[in-house]
């Protein structure tokens, strides 16, 4: 007998969802049932995006979002429940980088990355999170009480790796925002956790796998591979579902063992 985690008459909100790991996630969980919202700048990317969900017999929605402007985050997360209804699930997964050593690293280099990283999701989350706690109290109408916020850290969250120091940094803030927010929202049903992705295989790293600097890399992780995008498929909707309504605070790496 087949078992089946079935996410039809959810709504779903994914951020940076125009590329790399958020369009996978849009994808995984428009075809698990759920009724995607495709948040980003770049929204012609996620017309693109909607269409191939929707080719597939999936629902999409568009909506602007620029996660270090919090009017825009309001305004997007607004948008999103008029058109589409309560926000059940939230994937939080805008994320940026820089490549340089801790000496190099400049303010605009620091301030780049924790405002989108680490002060971006948190107030994406919230956002949401107030939403979810009102449908909770009562206070505003919504067919599942709960709901579910996965925030996408890092294996970087876990350990250190050369180079991408001040990245590490807000990785590691994202892991104890997920345990904070477990914490204090658990009581309105609203279940946190983290899902902390080792090196993955994207379009925006794909030709760095191919160089001799990239191969080295390949050469010292623990299985001698980088993953693909839909190696994290399985979790990030078992982590949607109803089923894991036991689940809250969890950190958890996939990574294929990069971080033990």
């Amino acid at each position: 007998m087949a078992y089946q985690l079935d996410l039809s008459g959810r709504v779903a909100l994914v951020t940076g969802a125009s590329s790399g790991l958020g369009e996978q996630f849009a994808k995984t969980l428009a075809r698990a049932g759920a009724a995607v919202v495709l948040a980003s700048r770049r929204t012609d990317r996620l017309m693109a995006l909607r269409a191939h969900i929707e080719a597939e017999g999936g629902d999409a929605h568009v909506v602007a979002l620029d996660v270090t402007d919090r009017a825009s985050i309001k305004a997007a997360v607004a948008h999103a429940e008029t058109e589409v209804g309560g926000i059940d699930i939230l994937v939080n997964n805008s994320g940026v980088s820089t490549t340089q050593r801790l000496q190099d690293v400049t303010e605009e280099d620091y301030d780049f990355i924790f405002n989108t990283n680490t002060r971006g999701s948190f107030f994406v989350a919230q956002e949401v999170a107030k939403r979810m706690m009102a449908r909770a109290k009562g206070e505003s109408p919504g067919t599942w009480v709960g709901g579910r916020i996965i925030n996408i850290a890092s294996v970087a969250g876990l350990k250190v790796l050369p180079q991408i120091g001040v990245y590490c940094m807000s990785k590691a803030a994202v892991v104890q925002m997920t345990k904070a927010m477990a914490v204090e929202w658990g009581r309105y049903g609203i279940n946190v956790n983290a899902i902390c992705p080792g090196y993955i295989d994207t379009e925006i790293n794909h030709a760095h796998w191919q160089t001799e600097q990239g191969q080295k890399l390949v050469n010292m992780l623990p299985r001698k591979r980088v993953g693909q995008p839909a190696d994290l498929d399985a979790l990030l909707v078992m982590l949607a579902s109803n089923e894991s309504h036991f689940m809250n605070g969890a950190v958890i790496a996939a990574d294929d063992g990069m971080a033990v």
